[in-house]
Protein backbone atom coordinates (compact mmCIF):
# COMPACT_ATOMS: atom_id res chain seq x y z
CA UNK A 1 0.00 0.00 0.00
CA UNK A 2 1.31 3.61 -1.15
CA UNK A 3 0.21 5.88 1.94
CA UNK A 4 1.55 9.80 1.61
CA UNK A 5 1.77 11.09 5.05
CA UNK A 6 1.72 14.74 5.37
CA UNK A 7 2.10 16.42 8.49
CA UNK A 8 4.67 19.45 9.74
CA UNK A 9 5.50 18.46 12.79
CA UNK A 10 8.97 15.93 11.83
CA UNK A 11 9.15 14.33 15.49
CA UNK A 12 5.12 13.24 14.68
CA UNK A 13 5.88 12.70 11.09
CA UNK A 14 8.91 10.40 11.72
CA UNK A 15 7.13 8.44 14.57
CA UNK A 16 3.87 7.72 12.06
CA UNK A 17 6.19 7.16 9.43
CA UNK A 18 7.79 4.41 11.76
CA UNK A 19 4.84 3.26 12.67
CA UNK A 20 3.35 2.48 9.35
CA UNK A 21 6.24 1.20 7.96
CA UNK A 22 7.51 -1.25 10.68
CA UNK A 23 3.95 -2.51 11.86
CA UNK A 24 3.68 -5.44 9.62
CA UNK A 25 0.40 -5.61 10.02
CA UNK A 26 -1.66 -8.59 8.23
CA UNK A 27 -4.76 -6.77 8.09
CA UNK A 28 -3.10 -3.61 5.61
CA UNK A 29 0.03 -5.55 4.15
CA UNK A 30 3.03 -4.03 3.75
CA UNK A 31 3.11 -0.34 3.35
CA UNK A 32 5.57 2.13 1.85
CA UNK A 33 5.10 5.49 3.48
CA UNK A 34 6.20 8.77 1.43
CA UNK A 35 6.41 11.96 3.87
CA UNK A 36 5.30 15.34 2.97
CA UNK A 37 6.59 18.29 5.51
CA UNK A 38 3.36 20.31 4.36
CA UNK A 39 0.62 20.65 2.28
CA UNK A 40 2.54 22.43 -0.87
CA UNK A 41 4.74 19.66 -0.93
CA UNK A 42 1.78 17.46 -0.44
CA UNK A 43 0.14 18.77 -3.24
CA UNK A 44 3.40 18.49 -5.37
CA UNK A 45 3.54 14.84 -4.94
CA UNK A 46 0.34 14.06 -5.67
CA UNK A 47 0.37 15.33 -8.58
CA UNK A 48 3.63 13.38 -9.41
CA UNK A 49 2.97 10.35 -8.00
CA UNK A 50 -0.22 7.75 -7.15
CA UNK A 51 -1.06 6.95 -3.68
CA UNK A 52 -3.58 4.49 -2.01
CA UNK A 53 -3.77 7.10 1.10
CA UNK A 54 -3.39 10.35 1.98
CA UNK A 55 -3.08 10.15 5.74
CA UNK A 56 -2.71 13.89 6.94
CA UNK A 57 -2.63 16.45 9.81
CA UNK A 58 -5.65 19.64 9.42
CA UNK A 59 -3.08 22.50 10.71
CA UNK A 60 -0.31 22.90 7.87
CA UNK A 61 1.57 25.17 6.12
CA UNK A 62 0.82 26.19 2.31
CA UNK A 63 -2.72 23.81 2.35
CA UNK A 64 -4.08 22.43 5.21
CA UNK A 65 -5.42 18.54 5.36
CA UNK A 66 -8.66 19.81 4.33
CA UNK A 67 -7.67 21.73 1.31
CA UNK A 68 -5.89 18.66 0.29
CA UNK A 69 -8.99 16.47 0.56
CA UNK A 70 -10.73 18.96 -1.56
CA UNK A 71 -8.35 19.46 -3.85
CA UNK A 72 -8.03 15.25 -4.65
CA UNK A 73 -12.06 15.49 -4.83
CA UNK A 74 -11.83 18.61 -7.53
CA UNK A 75 -9.15 16.09 -9.47
CA UNK A 76 -10.72 12.51 -9.04
CA UNK A 77 -14.65 13.25 -8.82
CA UNK A 78 -17.38 11.65 -6.84
CA UNK A 79 -14.94 7.74 -7.01
CA UNK A 80 -11.84 8.91 -5.43
CA UNK A 81 -8.84 6.77 -6.20
CA UNK A 82 -7.08 8.20 -3.10
CA UNK A 83 -8.72 7.63 0.12
CA UNK A 84 -8.41 9.91 2.85
CA UNK A 85 -7.94 10.29 6.92
CA UNK A 86 -7.57 13.24 8.73
CA UNK A 87 -5.29 13.06 11.55
CA UNK A 88 -5.63 16.22 14.37
CA UNK A 89 -5.01 16.93 18.13
CA UNK A 90 -8.68 18.82 17.87
CA UNK A 91 -12.00 17.53 17.40
CA UNK A 92 -13.49 20.72 16.75
CA UNK A 93 -16.99 20.39 15.07
CA UNK A 94 -16.43 22.50 12.37
CA UNK A 95 -13.52 20.66 11.18
CA UNK A 96 -15.57 17.21 11.10
CA UNK A 97 -18.14 19.03 9.15
CA UNK A 98 -15.54 20.14 6.36
CA UNK A 99 -14.07 16.82 6.40
CA UNK A 100 -17.49 14.95 5.40
CA UNK A 101 -18.13 17.83 2.76
CA UNK A 102 -14.81 16.95 1.22
CA UNK A 103 -15.48 13.42 1.43
CA UNK A 104 -12.77 12.36 3.85
CA UNK A 105 -12.50 8.69 4.60
CA UNK A 106 -11.35 9.07 7.92
CA UNK A 107 -11.48 11.42 10.55
CA UNK A 108 -8.89 10.73 14.01
CA UNK A 109 -7.71 11.84 16.84
CA UNK A 110 -4.18 12.34 17.44
CA UNK A 111 -3.89 10.37 20.67
CA UNK A 112 -6.16 7.48 19.74
CA UNK A 113 -4.46 4.29 19.72
CA UNK A 114 -2.09 2.33 17.55
CA UNK A 115 -4.62 -0.13 16.81
CA UNK A 116 -7.54 2.42 16.07
CA UNK A 117 -5.26 3.78 13.02
CA UNK A 118 -4.84 0.55 11.86
CA UNK A 119 -8.35 -0.49 11.96
CA UNK A 120 -8.94 2.44 10.54
CA UNK A 121 -7.09 2.21 7.38
CA UNK A 122 -8.02 -1.30 6.92
CA UNK A 123 -11.53 -0.35 6.74
CA UNK A 124 -11.13 2.86 4.72
CA UNK A 125 -9.03 0.82 2.06
CA UNK A 126 -12.48 -1.83 2.37
CA UNK A 127 -14.96 1.59 1.29
CA UNK A 128 -15.81 2.42 4.67
CA UNK A 129 -15.76 5.56 6.58
CA UNK A 130 -14.61 5.94 9.98
CA UNK A 131 -15.27 8.83 12.39
CA UNK A 132 -15.94 9.25 15.66
CA UNK A 133 -19.85 8.70 16.39
CA UNK A 134 -19.80 11.58 19.25
CA UNK A 135 -17.77 13.69 16.99
CA UNK A 136 -20.03 13.68 14.19
CA UNK A 137 -22.68 14.16 16.02
CA UNK A 138 -21.56 17.07 17.23
CA UNK A 139 -20.93 18.69 13.99
CA UNK A 140 -24.21 18.46 13.01
CA UNK A 141 -25.80 21.22 14.94
CA UNK A 142 -22.35 23.46 14.09
CA UNK A 143 -23.40 25.61 11.46
CA UNK A 144 -20.32 27.39 9.80
CA UNK A 145 -21.14 30.76 8.20
CA UNK A 146 -17.87 31.50 6.69
CA UNK A 147 -17.73 30.93 2.35
CA UNK A 148 -14.46 29.43 0.91
CA UNK A 149 -13.16 33.19 0.10
CA UNK A 150 -13.80 34.84 3.23
CA UNK A 151 -11.76 31.67 4.94
CA UNK A 152 -8.98 31.76 2.80
CA UNK A 153 -8.88 35.75 3.19
CA UNK A 154 -9.40 35.23 7.32
CA UNK A 155 -6.53 32.53 7.21
CA UNK A 156 -4.26 34.62 5.33
CA UNK A 157 -4.63 37.31 7.56
CA UNK A 158 -4.38 35.48 10.72
CA UNK A 159 -0.73 34.39 9.61
CA UNK A 160 0.32 38.36 9.39
CA UNK A 161 -0.25 38.87 5.20
CA UNK A 162 -1.47 42.57 4.88
CA UNK A 163 -4.69 43.57 2.47
CA UNK A 164 -2.27 43.81 -0.35
CA UNK A 165 -0.41 40.31 0.36
CA UNK A 166 -3.71 38.71 0.22
CA UNK A 167 -4.75 40.30 -2.70
CA UNK A 168 -1.12 39.43 -4.55
CA UNK A 169 -2.12 35.59 -3.26
CA UNK A 170 -5.41 35.24 -4.32
CA UNK A 171 -5.20 37.24 -7.19
CA UNK A 172 -8.09 40.06 -6.54
CA UNK A 173 -8.38 43.59 -5.88
CA UNK A 174 -7.34 44.57 -2.71
CA UNK A 175 -11.46 46.53 -2.12
CA UNK A 176 -12.84 42.66 -2.61
CA UNK A 177 -10.08 41.14 0.42
CA UNK A 178 -11.57 44.29 2.41
CA UNK A 179 -14.59 43.13 1.72
CA UNK A 180 -14.14 39.62 2.57
CA UNK A 181 -12.39 40.50 5.94
CA UNK A 182 -15.12 42.71 6.95
CA UNK A 183 -18.38 40.15 6.64
CA UNK A 184 -16.03 37.62 8.19
CA UNK A 185 -15.88 39.59 10.94
CA UNK A 186 -19.42 40.57 10.97
CA UNK A 187 -20.27 36.83 10.58
CA UNK A 188 -18.34 36.17 13.85
CA UNK A 189 -19.62 39.49 15.59
CA UNK A 190 -16.04 40.03 15.96
CA UNK A 191 -13.85 43.00 17.15
CA UNK A 192 -11.22 42.78 14.03
CA UNK A 193 -9.52 40.51 11.60
CA UNK A 194 -7.23 38.94 14.36
CA UNK A 195 -10.23 38.31 16.26
CA UNK A 196 -12.10 36.88 14.06
CA UNK A 197 -9.55 34.26 12.92
CA UNK A 198 -9.37 33.06 16.49
CA UNK A 199 -12.97 32.77 16.96
CA UNK A 200 -12.88 30.56 13.75
CA UNK A 201 -9.97 29.08 14.54
CA UNK A 202 -11.73 27.70 17.99
CA UNK A 203 -14.82 26.56 16.11
CA UNK A 204 -12.66 24.64 13.55
CA UNK A 205 -14.17 27.13 10.66
CA UNK A 206 -10.42 28.13 9.45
Amino acid sequence: MKILLAEDQAMVRGALSALLTLSNDETIGPVEVTEAEDGTQAIALLKQHSFDLLLSDIEMPGRTGLELAQWLKEQQGAALQTKVIILTTFGRAGYIKRALACGVDGFLLKDAPTESLLSAIKQVMAGKKVIDPELAISAIGDIDPLNDKERKALRFASEGLSTSDIAAKLFIAEGTVRNYLSEAISKLNASNRIDAARIAKQKGWL
